[in-house]
């Protein structure tokens, strides 16, 4: 079940007079139960939760259940919002994160939360899935499962961030480098409108700052 099928005010349905707040604002509680594979298009799991950082307004983390796979049916793991990727045509996420990987991942009982807020804690978060906690970012968004700036977290030594438009916040780079840079004007990482009559250009995204949802 996509955020689509999950769309109870029809606010993604667009028509030649309304185009509606999609893909570039999202509502939070159609995202919950959204599908996460990653860049191979295996199943990894889906959103539980979107946590808001209530000082800055932004999200700050997704939080993911990677299923049953691995013995990891137990657990939840607190994923970046900069980490992730909206696949606007398939309406799902994408985290570029091989499945062998995620045995390693740092996760958490769901009937015991960590103290979000914790720096030694967040740092920890960030440093496995590559981004930087001191830069707020957004997830790229496109078409397909096309993963452009995820790092692989610590060790990797690449990973330019992918922008969002033409200011876009772009992923988190490597743990060596830090924070990924934005591509001006879309690049490889440029997010396209899928809805109908739109020229699949940025020109709406351009505008989005930070990670928001409508």
């Amino acid at each position: 079940m996509s955020y689509a099928d999950r769309d109870k005010y029809g606010m993604y349905k667009s028509t030649s007079r309304h185009a509606g707040p999609g893909p570039a604002l999202m509502g939070a509680d159609t995202l919950l139960g959204d599908s996460v594979v990653n860049a191979a298009d295996e199943d990894l799991g889906d959103i539980k939760e979107i946590m808001l950082d209530m000082q800055t307004g932004q999200v700050a983390y997704a939080v993911l259940s990677f299923g049953g796979f691995l013995g990891m049916g137990d657990k939840l793991f607190a994923v970046p919002w900069q980490a992730l990727h909206l696949d606007t045509v398939n309406k799902r996420f994408v985290l570029d994160i091989d499945k062998q990987r995620l045995q390693s991942a740092p996760g958490f009982d769901k009937h015991a939360w960590p103290d979000m807020a914790d720096a030694q804690w967040a740092q920890q978060i960030h440093s496995f899935y590559g981004t930087d906690r001191t830069r707020q970012g957004a997830p790229t968004m496109g078409p397909d499962v096309s993963m452009r700036g995820m790092a692989g977290g610590a060790g990797a030594s690449t990973g330019a961030g992918a922008g969002m438009g033409s200011m876009g916040a772009g992923h988190a780079g490597s743990a060596d480098t830090g924070a990924g840079s934005a591509i001006s004007g879309g690049g490889a990482g440029g997010s396209l409108d899928p809805r109908s009559g739109t020229s699949g250009s940025d020109k709406d995204l351009s505008k989005i700052r930070g990670s928001n949802l409508g």
